[in-house]
């Protein structure tokens, strides 16, 4: 059986290395010829596809499973609705009628919880910011399409991991950095994330949703603080972000994400249980090739 993800990036790429390394056949989408060469060198079928207008997919072998995990990439001229919203709606209106299961990344910032509250699978949705009323929309329209009794939808924390931790240089530089402090963050390590997506393949019965998150949030100052001690660097000193930026949209929202349902229902062992353990490794990484590995 073979798989088909839209959004081979970050954590798409290292879903399609997983699935490699069992023996599946991967097809992925890209806007990108010179992408599409990287994916056919690795052994992914390249299928050159925008997900922002029509797509006609090739006759392909009978799939198993469909990942849809896009990310918004801000030089593309398209909104974030766009991006979420219309290019699952193009990307559905692609597919077969006859695959078991598509999963779909999603991320926790469908809550707009403030007050530093835990919030699971159950707890209600009111997104403030557009990305995570583009997440909600998108998943609204998974729900109600004719394959969504076979969609799993997971929830994604914050990804971090090589390559992808904000403001990494400015610790070093002990540059002061523009972060209300005192809010959660709540993670997940990309590696964790992408192992999360095979186990959910494995086990999930659709439709269903899990939060997917390391369950250890931790005030964004600790986390730049214990950032900094792993780079052996001077502790942060912190401004506040000016009004109306992105940061200080993301200074409002504080929610702690439970990660219980996923640990029971999946049984994923973390190779990162929280940030420390994350940073460590990166930091680590860091410090033997240089600037944000």
């Amino acid at each position: 059986m073979a798989k088909l993800i839209f959004g081979c990036g970050y954590l798409g790429m290292r879903v399609a290395r997983l699935w490699l390394d069992a023996g599946h056949d991967v097809y992925a989408t890209t806007r990108s010829a010179t992408r599409a060469k990287e994916f056919r060198a690795l052994g992914i079928h390249p299928l050159v596809r925008d997900l922002n207008s029509t797509i006609v997919l090739p006759e392909l072998p009978s799939l198993d499973t469909v990942l849809f995990a896009v990310g918004f990439d801000r030089t593309s001229g398209k909104t974030i609705h766009d991006v979420y919203v219309e290019g699952l709606r193009n990307a559905l209106a692609s597919l077969p009628h006859s695959f078991p299961r598509l999963i779909y990344t999603s991320s926790t910032g469908v809550y707009g919880q403030s007050d530093g509250q835990w919030v699971d699978e159950d707890s209600p949705c009111e997104p403030t910011r557009d990305g995570g009323c583009a997440c909600l929309a998108a998943e609204r329209l998974l729900e109600a399409d004719p394959r969504g009794p076979r969609a799993i939808i997971l929830r994604l924390a914050g990804l971090y991991g090589p390559r992808r931790i904000p403001k990494m240089d400015a610790v070093k530089a002990g540059i002061p950095l523009s972060v209300e402090p005192h809010g959660y963050l709540n993670l997940i390590h990309v590696d964790d994330a992408a192992r999360v997506v095979l186990a959910a393949e494995a086990t999930a019965k659709p439709p269903c949703r899990y939060l997917v998150a390391d369950g250890e949030p931790v005030a964004r100052g600790d986390f730049y603080r214990e950032l900094a001690r792993r780079l052996a660097a001077p502790p942060p000193q912190f401004v506040n972000p000016p009004p109306g930026s992105s940061a200080a949209e993301r200074a409002i929202s504080s929610k702690r994400v439970r990660n219980a349902r996923m640990r029971h229902d999946l049984d994923v062992t973390l190779m990162y249980p929280s940030y420390r353990e994350g940073l460590a490794a990166i930091a680590a990484h860091s410090q033997t090739c240089g600037s944000n590995p």
